[in-house]
């Protein structure tokens, strides 16, 4: 909430990147929303986040659909800074605040379409074949059809953009040394990318793998609630509090400017009194 208030009170939000910054913050927090629902579902009736309800549909595609946008946007921002850093070298496509709101259009409409199929009727509510243990009354094939694709794209695409944005750091960088110019700028760019991106992917692979082990497990295992509990849902929260952790993670990763974020606050706190000053006076 800190990171949408302080974009929308600033003028960073005219910049393409801040466009996707916002609106990772806004899928953050329909994560947490999400998770929230389900626990206190989970605090009032534990029995329907076990053994599956039709009141479990609505904040399990909730939680789907932000995730998945979280996914996209992620993956948005890595393309996003790739087409900037390549922008003076082979390209001349420019990404301008419109093709951001675009994106961020089609990134919700993706996520709400994949997220919401249980929700048109692709659930296990009326049979046990293919019921999944750990998100009843989801069914296993669904789980399988929106995570490892979307998986893959969350790694795949990343990895690419940001090994791409640090090779061509380093290419200038060489080319600058070749003519004899100071590269400090370069290489204080290519080490804080570098962080940036090492950091993305730990981030990632502590937040979502274990997600991801959890419906390989569900789709492989033969065995009902009862024999699973409590040690797989044991696991399947953690794995929750992990993808929740993430959505604080994102505004470190992204802004790393803590001190700038505050002084920002600061500078609008400051604003708010000297307009209150002046109608006053």
């Amino acid at each position: 909430c800190t990171v949408i208030f302080t974009r929308l009170a600033t003028r960073d939000l005219h910049k393409p990147i801040s466009i996707l910054f916002c609106n990772l913050a806004v899928s953050d927090l329909f994560t947490s929303f999400s998770g929230f629902w389900i626990s206190m579902l989970f605090i009032t009736n534990p029995d329907i986040t076990i053994f599956g309800s039709k009141d479990m549909l609505a904040p399990y595609a909730l939680y789907t659909t932000s995730i998945l946008s979280t996914i996209y946007n992620l993956v948005s921002i890595g393309i996003e800074r790739y087409l900037a850093v390549a922008e003076s070298m082979r390209t001349r496509f420019r990404v301008a605040r419109n093709h951001s709101i675009a994106v961020v259009f089609i990134n919700w409409v993706l996520a709400f379409f994949l997220g919401c199929l249980p929700l048109m009727g692709w659930n296990c509510l009326h049979g046990e074949r293919s019921i999944s243990v750990l998100y009843s009354p989801f069914c296993v094939d669904y789980l399988v059809f929106i995570t490892i694709p979307n998986v893959v794209v969350a790694f795949i695409i990343p990895l690419f953009t940001y090994l791409r944005i640090i090779i061509i750091l380093r290419k200038r960088k060489l080319r600058m040394q070749a003519c004899g110019q100071a590269t400090g700028t370069y290489k204080l760019a290519e080490s804080q990318v570098a962080r940036t991106s090492i950091s993305i992917w730990l981030l990632a692979l502590v937040s979502y793998a274990p997600f991801f082990a959890g419906v390989i497990f569900d789709a492989t295992n033969q065995r009902c609630h009862i024999d699973l509990y409590p040690g797989v849902y044991i696991f399947r929260n953690c794995t929750a509090m992990l993808i929740t952790l993430t959505c604080l993670g994102n505004p470190v990763l992204y802004t790393l400017k803590l001190r700038t974020l505050g002084a920002k606050l600061k500078a609008l706190r400051c604003l708010s009194a000297n307009r209150v000053r002046a109608c006053t006076i």
